[in-house]
């Protein structure tokens, strides 16, 4: 596996450069948004429901754009589509490189509204297909694990460079990488399409062919999608393996409690502590050191030895107890030691993936990713409608008791249901996976 994986180190770059340039601002956006809108101030309504807005016409947007562009990928390849999300990604960074006033940021806030609803996560999802094109099932897991892995040390070097770096300097050094980063990919990545990687593959699902047998049994072959899925498209494919609809599940309250995360934890810390870039810029740096070194060197260990299903209830069961720890956090030391425990919180999105892989063959990884991601995507619009009004409302002098957490203790309850559903998988998992291998052949 270890020859395979250095195989695809031109898609490892890939995922690092796009990944550092896109991480580096955020220690900084807090700061940007913050002294754009409510300049000399630690609490901002507006900034927190302005970033709401913005993060749930992203989800509707990756709602729609990802799986389309997921299903396009296994027809035209993996490197073709990748073109667009990361040229996009480009277009936000380069407005705040050239200023930061409140003029350019609603620009940038503009721009980076219209262009994520394209590229955001579009860039990890193809990435996850290209892999799964030239990875057997029994080694996904791992795989997946090391290109979290990769993105997690792309993040810790960007943290590390937004920490010394000044505000503009690092938008302009995003735009610089993420630039590089597109270059990259198009002089040096092969292009991978799942009709390559073996032309004696027969592929899984056919056109035309019904999603049930004649007998009325059991489900058929999954449905191909050519454009965006309909919502009976989505739930076709969702009944088709009882693995896949409870990984989709998981996959929804994960998100959900993800996207409360992103909308809310940032404004709490400042509002709650005092937070600004630089410490916002040290606990991502403990985050991405913990989440690279486990990605890479303690997750492909654990997965041969407990399995993925496992990881992830892990993974979930762990992300729970650091949003209790956030939601109750006296002290600022609090969420500090909450953020060494990414460790064990990056087990459950490779597991998810893997166990979501394993459901597809090598024709339809583009699909079976494409949905989760939609789920996900569709949680990502839920999430900031709940959450940042909470806690805008619990941050104010307003709020009906005293209790600047509730928000995250909320979101800390989304993740235990996730990690219940992640403990019901496993009546159904390897029944499924033992399915799938028997009518495909791995990579």
């Amino acid at each position: 596996m270890e020859k395979k994986v250095r195989g695809l180190r031109h898609l490892m770059v890939t995922v690092f450069l796009s990944g550092m340039g896109n991480f580096i601002v955020i220690p900084g956006i807090t700061d940007v948004t913050m002294f754009a809108l409510c300049p000399a101030t630690d609490e901002c309504s507006l900034a927190i429901y302005l970033s709401a807005f913005q993060q749930a016409m992203i989800g509707v947007g990756t709602v729609l754009m990802i799986p389309l562009i997921r299903n396009l990928s296994d027809e035209y390849g993996r490197k073709a589509l990748l073109t667009l999300p990361m040229t996009l990604s480009i277009i936000p960074l380069a407005v705040l490189a050239c200023s930061r006033t409140t003029d350019y940021y609603y620009a940038y806030y503009a721009v980076r509204t219209l262009t994520a609803m394209v590229s955001e996560g579009s860039i990890n999802c193809l990435s996850l297909s290209y892999l799964a094109d030239n990875i057997s099932d029994s080694e996904r897991a791992s795989a997946f694990g090391i290109l979290s892995g990769v993105s997690s040390g792309a993040f810790v070097c960007a943290t590390l460079a937004a920490r010394f770096l000044s505000t503009a300097s690092t938008f302009q050094v995003a735009t610089f990488v993420s630039t590089l980063a597109l270059v990259y990919m198009r002089i040096f990545l092969e292009e991978s399409r799942p009709d390559q990687v073996d032309s004696m593959i027969q592929p899984m699902l056919k056109e035309g062919e019904d999603i049930i047998q004649k007998d009325g049994n059991a489900p058929g072959k999954m449905p191909v999608f050519k454009k965006i899925p309909s919502l009976g498209d989505v739930i076709c494919l969702l009944k088709s393996s009882p693995s896949f609809s409870q990984a989709a599940v998981a996959a929804f309250f994960a998100s959900l409690a993800e996207g409360g995360m992103i909308s809310s934890s940032m404004y709490y810390l400042k509002a709650r502590f005092h937070f600004n870039k630089n410490q916002f810029a040290d606990l991502m740096l403990i985050d991405g050191i913990a989440s690279t070194i486990s990605q890479l060197f303690l997750m492909p260990r654990l997965v041969s030895s407990i399995g993925d299903r496992r990881l992830l209830s892990v993974g979930l069961l762990v992300t729970c107890v650091n949003a209790i720890l956030y939601g109750v956090a006296w002290s600022a030391w609090v969420p500090y030691a909450a953020t060494t425990l990414s460790i064990m919180m990056v087990f459950a999105p490779p597991s998810l993936r893997s166990i979501a892989s394993k459901q597809f063959g090598p024709g339809e990884q583009g699909k079976g990713q494409g949905c989760i991601s939609a789920v996900s995507s569709l949680a990502n619009i839920i999430a900031p409608l709940i959450f940042s009004p909470l806690t805008a409302l619990f941050l104010s002098e307003e709020a009906p008791f005293q209790f600047p957490g509730f928000s995250i203790m909320c979101i800390a309850i989304t993740l235990m249901i996730a990690f219940i559903q992640s403990l019901r998988m496993g009546s159904h998992v390897s029944a499924d996976t033992d399915k799938n291998n028997s009518n495909s052949i791995q990579v």
